[in-house]
């Protein structure tokens, strides 16, 4: 039986649970970047705080705390100590200044556009493997290694006897991974490579004031920098199964970029951004732009985080596709966007672009599937928008092509978790060779799809409905 005493205890627990549920609101109501998610935090923690305010620390977060003073603190550090990428050569610049609607990119890039680059697109993983396994083999002074996830498996075994045989040649090797999708490497792994004479850091999104408990942030990049002349971006993490070598997704449809020429030093200029991040250190490498012998590519590349002062991926494709007068095809594993990136679709369709877009059949994360059915009935408009399913094994490319001038290739997927939550890196590419080179490639995948119908979540159960109407009400967390 309950004495007065655990009575007044308990009482105690659960008014200050109360009180720190209803401060808790306030702060997402005062911090929340959209308003649906202001209301749904509020609610949540006014009616259920027990359930819903170790949720808010964990997810509830849109900004991340002390990215922005160290960026400000390491830019002032490298350009007190090195020639840096923000003193760019102009000759390799690319003069866009009659063209307003391109240099809104390169302003939300903070870099400028670059010519003389050699843009060479890797399909599937494969070629992807193969191209990054040459660069590093060839690496003679450093080696810059940057992923989200990293398996100790066949794929994982192979780079790190690589990097382990390079730093024995006095390569210089440094290798970040995204703590979370990194999560089932071990600490002798670590230990190992650490032992090789590899400098390894996990990039801490726990890290720093205010962030111990923000796990729903990723470093969601892919990034290799070989002695700053070559570098590698896209959608390829290091394991087996971006091989296709996965039981439960059978073939892997992803795609890279290799890039030699000036635009590698604004790569350089990112990864640069999360090693001081995670390690409080600046580097010594090569900040020389070097123009590809045989490059005639225009390419900007555009760093994008929850640390940018605006959200810099949602406008990014935004922008993207409001300059579209022909055609946009995008794919993406996962389509779950913004209202704005809806009508931006809607409005691009309505004035007769050619609007394609290229999802999975097969899912990897359910909620994130799930949620695609509301926002594909969303967003089509009758004969206008065309969604397609990707039929072999699982896709996982981010690209997007732009009538005949543009592609970009990269790390964000069509979801509020790259718009809000992750540190993600596109690469646009402007020039028709690239642009009718992705093109090409997008027509092969198009082939091993269906047609979806727009409303075949009507001809859905009941419960199947309900699933997908719950997982939209996660969606600014996925």
């Amino acid at each position: 039986m309950f004495d007065l005493q655990s009575f007044t205890i308990v009482s105690l627990i659960l008014t200050s649970i109360h009180i720190l549920g209803l401060f808790a609101a306030i702060d997402a109501i005062m911090k929340a970047r959209t308003s649906q998610g202001a209301i749904a935090w509020m609610l949540l923690l006014i009616l259920v705080p027990y359930i819903a305010f170790p949720f808010y620390w964990i997810f509830g977060r849109s900004k991340f705390q002390g990215y922005v003073n160290t960026r400000r603190i390491r830019a002032k550090d490298i350009k007190e100590n090195t020639q840096t990428f923000r003193a760019v050569d102009p000759d390799v610049v690319a003069d866009f200044y009659e063209q307003p609607e391109k240099l809104v990119l390169e302003r939300l890039a903070d870099f400028p556009y670059t010519h003389s680059n050699s843009i060479r697109l890797l399909v599937d993983g494969e070629a992807t493997f193969d191209a990054i396994y040459e660069m590093i083999s060839n690496a003679t002074e450093y080696v810059l290694f940057q992923t989200y996830i990293f398996r100790e498996d066949g794929v994982g075994k192979r780079f790190t006897e690589l990097l382990e045989r390079k730093a024995k040649q006095g390569v210089a090797i440094y290798f970040l991974y995204d703590e979370i999708g990194s999560y089932q490497l071990t600490r002798k792994f670590l230990h190992e490579l650490r032992e090789a004479n590899i400098n390894v850091r996990p990039f801490h999104t726990t890290r720093g004031k205010g962030n111990r408990f923000q796990l729903n942030f990723r470093n969601h990049r892919k990034i290799i920098v070989v002695d700053g002349k070559v570098a590698a971006v896209g959608g390829h993490n290091f394991g087996d199964e971006y091989l296709g070598l996965s039981k439960r997704f059978g073939p892997w449809r992803d795609t890279h970029i290799r890039i030699q020429g000036p635009a590698v030093q604004a790569v350089q200029w990112s990864f640069m951004e999360d090693w001081y991040w995670a390690s409080g250190n600046s580097l010594n490498v090569n900040w020389e732009e070097e123009p590809a012998e045989d490059g005639d590519e225009v390419a900007l590349v555009i760093p994008m985080g929850p640390a940018d002062t605006i959200e810099t991926c949602g406008l990014f494709f935004v922008h993207a596709i409001n300059s579209a007068e022909r055609r946009i095809w995008i794919a993406s594993p996962y389509f779950v966007p913004d209202k704005q990136v809806i009508c931006a679709l809607q409005l691009a369709a309505l004035r007769g672009c050619d609007v394609r877009i290229m999802l999975p059949e097969r899912p990897d994360h359910l909620l994130v599937y799930l949620s695609s059915f509301h926002f594909i009935s969303e967003t089509a408009i009758e004969d206008h928008i065309t969604f397609y399913r990707y039929q072999p094994g699982f896709l996982h490319q981010k690209v997007i092509l732009i009538d005949d001038e543009m592609a970009a290739v990269g790390t964000a997927n069509l979801d509020n978790r790259s718009f809000r939550l992750n540190f993600e890196i596109m690469v646009a590419v402007v020039g028709e060779n690239f642009a009718h080179a992705v093109e090409a490639m997008l027509l092969e995948d198009f082939k091993h799809c269906r047609l979806v119908d727009p409303q075949e979540i009507q001809k859905r159960s009941f419960w199947f409905q309900l699933a997908v109407s719950g997982s939209r009400l996660m969606s600014p967390i996925q």
